[in-house]
Parts: structure tokens; C-alpha cells; sequence
């Protein structure tokens, strides 16, 4: 398997990787994707690709947010084709964007999801920064995961890229 930085002809593999994954809510993520895509928000080093045999399997990005007044990134979605799941592309996936987030001096990494995959990963219920998520309905699966360039001054309400307000 080969982790990449999407490139332009991955777009339409993207979608249909995403449509698949989340097909208990068709259009949801994969418009999000797209619409991500062309928000400001868009950070082109943390949208990667799983390829395998010279398919794209898999799927994740991270976008800018904000915790307050600082820039964090917004997680999501992670998207595995359905054949391929429970095979280890997730986990490649969260790795690898977790240390590119890195790499680029990113602080924190924030993401709504089931905590029993994503502690995993390093992730912790995002109130253990004080760090409040936009829907207080969301504070069971609002997670956070601090990088290298963390300081304990990012607390306070995070904000997503404007796309996920319409999700």
C-alpha cells in the first residue's frame, strides 16, 4: 500500500471511495470533501490517498480550524472502501496525516468520532484541553490530539472550516 498526497486526477476516486464508505448517508461526506476542497480551509500537503495495486482504497484530510484565536486542524472524514476495511488502510491513513500535521508545525489535530477507534491514535476527549466543540451534543466524540507544536494556550471554542456547517 502507498500513501500520497492526493493529486488532481484523484478527485473522482476520492468521491466514489467516500460515497462508499459512508453509504448510510449518501452525499453527505463526499459533498463535504468537495466542498472542503474548494474552502480556504483547504490544506493540500494533508489530503492523502491509500493506493493499492494502482487503486485508490482509501482516503483522509485535515483542514483548518481554529481553537479561539489559534489555528488548529479539523480531521475528517477518514474514508476506507468497504472491501478494505479492517485491514490496516485506516490506520496507515491516520498515521501518516498525524505526522505530515506534524511535519508542518501543525499544534493540534481535532476530529468528531468513535473514541473507541481513535484513542488508538493518541486521541483524548477534547474538554481534557478545555477545548469545546461547536455542538455541545458532540462532547462525547469531540477528541483532540496535540502535536509536537502544542502549548497549553489553545483552549477554547474550536471552529470547523465553513463546509462542515452545512454537513
Amino acid at each position: 500500500m502507498l500513501i500520497r498526497r492526493e493529486n488532481a486526477a484523484d478527485v473522482q476516486a476520492i468521491h466514489d471511495v467516500t460515497e462508499a464508505a459512508f453509504a448510510a448517508r449518501p452525499g453527505g461526506e463526499a459533498r463535504l470533501v468537495g466542498e472542503l476542497r474548494a474552502d480556504p480551509g483547504w490544506i493540500p500537503a494533508l489530503s492523502l490517498v491509500a493506493e493499492l495495486d494502482g487503486a485508490t482504497v482509501g482516503h483522509v484530510v485535515c483542514t483548518r480550524g481554529s481553537v479561539g484565536d489559534f489555528p488548529a486542524l479539523g480531521l475528517g472524514p477518514l474514508s476506507v472502501l468497504p472491501s478494505h476495511q479492517r485491514s490496516g488502510v485506516g490506520k496507515a491513513l491516520m498515521h501518516a496525516v498525524l505526522g505530515a500535521a506534524d511535519a508542518l508545525d501543525e499544534p493540534l489535530v481535532i476530529l468528531l468520532g468513535d473514541p473507541a477507534y481513535y484513542s488508538r491514535f493518541g486521541f483524548v476527549p477534547a474538554s481534557t484541553y478545555d477545548i469545546t466543540p461547536p455542538d455541545p451534543t458532540w462532547t462525547p466524540y469531540f477528541q483532540a490530539r496535540t502535536l509536537t507544536t502544542y502549548t497549553p494556550a489553545l483552549t477554547g471554542p474550536f471552529t470547523y472550516a465553513t463546509p462542515f456547517t452545512t454537513l
